[in-house]
């Protein structure tokens, strides 16, 4: 999605998110199939249910209606960003200090390109986990993703 249009679609419905008792969390837009796909991300503690992401959706719908950003046509979903979402933004990680993450780099550092470890700081330049072996320090540069480590 063009930076601007993103921008555009985040400035409309973050504060409707917002209103509605929910965190903004991210947009995407792209295309499936002959559709485009304009997806918003949505959560909160406890997490969101299927009514949750209903509400939003109306809300969210009638002011894109409205101001009619994108061109296109296009398919409106509203969603829960799911247990293994990666974390992007500073509230990502404050809600994830503390619990155990997966770090995949672009580039094998000490022989590997993956790490499991507790996630136990962050900055807008660097994440820090602490592993059974010792603590490492990543650029955020490095990192191609870092999730919720799930066990299953």
């Amino acid at each position: 999605m063009a930076r601007n249009t993103r921008a555009v679609v985040e400035e409309i419905a973050e504060p409707i998110v917002k209103s509605c008792g929910f965190q903004y969390v991210d947009t995407e837009y792209a295309k499936q199939g002959q559709d485009w796909l304009l997806t918003i991300y949505i959560d909160r503690e406890g997490g969101v249910l299927l009514e949750d992401c209903e509400t939003v959706s109306r809300a969210v719908e009638a002011a894109l209606d409205e101001k009619d950003p994108i061109s296109e046509s296009y398919i409106l979903c509203v969603s829960s960003p799911g247990l293994d979402r990666p974390l992007k933004n500073e509230r990502d990680f404050a809600r994830c200090l503390g619990q155990i993450v997966d770090v995949k780099l672009y580039q094998a550092f000490q022989g590997q390109k993956e790490y499991t470890g507790v996630l136990s700081a962050y900055t807008p330049s660097s994440i820090t986990i602490e592993t059974d072996e010792s603590e490492i320090i990543f650029d955020c540069k490095e990192t191609a993703k870092i999730c919720l480590h799930l066990d299953f």
